[in-house]
């Protein structure tokens, strides 16, 4: 099975794509922009998933089944953790309208739909998506629809054989999907914000980094450097200028996203940029950065709804140091374990992931036919 070369500095850029999240959704005025986050992901996912397949098709050892076993493996246990943790409260706290919601958005993760529910029912930056503990899936949900159709482009447009046809195809793909932002912002901005076509463009500028890295280099040390702190000034850049009163994604989303592929592209150990990122610190934060993302939204959510008010900022202080040290204790006792191939097979990590959504869908159709459990009151 192919493997890729770890670096240190895609950890780093991991954290300084999960940190202005956090920050933003903790309503710290100073990351306006913190949600661009998100985008710097789409970026570094899109140039993962490429590299690993084509490095796998390049050797003829790709197979689909082996790819959906390593997602189900880095996504579902955590996952299925945070909605369970989350369901304790839900009945606690949540009134039985909001716990219909609650239901309907539990179904909605599970079968990877749940950009499609907030899009029909919730604005990302309205004051009321704060209290929605899932709302952040909708980025999970758009990368799993990704993994179904990219893997599947590749395998089909690699048989062409030419080497110019696979990048063209993406950036043709690219250029119609930045296009279509720009076009349906003005009409739909909640469909523009939260569906998998206006978000493709980011994905597969990911992917064309890695399609660069697979046959070449930039040799020059100093176009390294320049090209790297390019790179992190664009996304600093973004996370502090940006705000929810802009369009996005739109062009202003190709701030931090090339602002990813620069650093991607650019930075290794031997750059100031790289080292940087390739700090413990950044790199601890970056290693558990999906637990991360996973549990400060309904940390939060549930901190404002149990409160009432808005936290001051020692309470935010203290729930984010709450949702790291989840994370991290998610990350060692949950994500590892279940990616260790030694420890769950791939059949049992197969039928785990079939039970535990069995399991989630049942939970969340019963919240939802229960009117929210009215009698809880």
């Amino acid at each position: 099975m192919a493997t890729l070369q770890y670096r240190k500095e895609i950890d780093g850029l991991r954290a300084l794509a999960v940190l202005p999240v956090i920050l933003f959704h903790a309503g710290f005025s100073f990351m306006s922009g913190g949600f661009v986050g998100v985008d710097i992901f789409f970026v570094i996912s899109g140039y993962l998933i490429t590299s690993l397949i084509v490095a796998e098709i390049d050797k003829g050892t790709f197979s689909l089944v082996n790819f959906y076993e390593r997602r189900a493996r880095r996504i579902l246990p955590a996952l299925f953790l945070v909605i369970l943790a989350c369901l304790p409260f839900a009945w606690v706290y949540l009134l039985p309208h909001e716990m219909v919601d609650f239901g309907q958005g539990v179904v909605a993760v599970t079968v990877f739909a749940s950009n499609i529910l907030f899009w029909k029912d919730s604005d990302y930056f309205s004051p009321d998506a704060e209290l929605l503990p899932l709302l952040h899936t909708w980025s999970l949900a758009v990368e799993e629809q990704y993994y179904v159709f990219f893997p599947l482009l590749l395998m089909l447009a690699w048989r062409f054989g030419k080497s110019w046809f696979v990048p063209m195809l993406l950036v043709l793909i690219a250029a119609i999907s930045l296009a279509l932002s720009e076009w349906l912002w003005r009409v739909d901005s909640a469909a523009n914000f939260y569906l998998l076509p206006t978000r493709a463009w980011e994905l597969m500028l990911g992917a064309l980094a890695g399609l660069y890295l697979r046959s070449s280099h930039i040799s020059i040390r100093w176009l390294r450097e320049i090209g790297s702190l390019i790179g992190l000034i664009m996304i600093g850049l973004a996370i502090v200028l940006l705000d929810d009163s802009m369009p996005f994604p739109s062009l202003y989303a190709l701030l931090p996203t090339l602002g990813a592929v620069f650093i991607i592209l650019c930075a290794d150990a031997e750059t100031v940029v790289g080292r940087l990122l390739s700090l413990p610190i950044f790199v601890g934060v970056g290693l558990i950065s999906y637990s991360a993302y996973l549990w400060h939204q309904p940390i939060f959510a549930f901190a404002r709804i149990y409160g009432m008010d808005e936290p001051n900022i020692g309470i935010w202080v203290g729930l984010i140091a709450l949702a790291l040290l989840l994370a991290w204790g998610s990350w060692c006792w949950v994500e590892k374990p279940f990616r260790d191939r030694s420890r769950f097979s791939r059949g049992q990590i197969f039928t785990l992931a079939g039970i535990g959504s069995v399991f989630l869908i049942g939970i969340g159709m019963l919240l939802v036919l229960q009117d929210g459990f009215p009698q809880r009151f």
